[in-house]
């Protein structure tokens, strides 16, 4: 069974490597340590963790908004650009790049700016920016 080093485990939840060894820590997650002493978390104790949080067992301690898109991306604003319309916003999460063309005043009612959190949610082929 392949097993996940807390930095990959990490990645694969969304979160940061102190969140999942935080986690870890709490008992959240089982680990063991290999011959070099990193910690593992079993590919399907791994899985099973990530079905908890996806129900609700609570990811972060953040309210997330209601929403009938799934598919979301949490990351950082990295660039807006701003037309007579349209508007463009770039969003960095994690090792993802998102691209969503929405309108000027969706942009300006948001006050998205870079460096700031935002979170791409992705529905279809549209993707939906929300300010956290």
């Amino acid at each position: 069974m392949q097993s996940y080093t807390i930095g990959q485990a990490a990645r694969l939840l969304g979160v940061s490597p102190d969140t999942a060894r935080r986690w870890a820590d709490a008992g959240r997650v089982a680990t063991h340590r290999d011959e070099g002493g990193r910690r593992l978390i079993d590919g399907r104790d791994l899985a099973a963790f990530s079905v908890e949080i996806a129900q609700g067992g609570g990811a972060g301690d953040e309210e997330e908004p209601y929403t009938s898109a799934r598919n979301a991306f949490p990351g950082i604003v990295t660039a807006v650009k701003l037309g007579d319309v349209a508007a463009q916003v770039e969003i960095q999460a994690g090792p993802h790049r998102l691209v969503s063309l929405l309108t000027r005043e969706a942009v300006e009612e948001l006050g998205l700016e870079v460096g700031m959190q935002a979170t791409a949610r992705v529905k279809s082929t549209s993707v939906h920016i929300d300010r956290t």
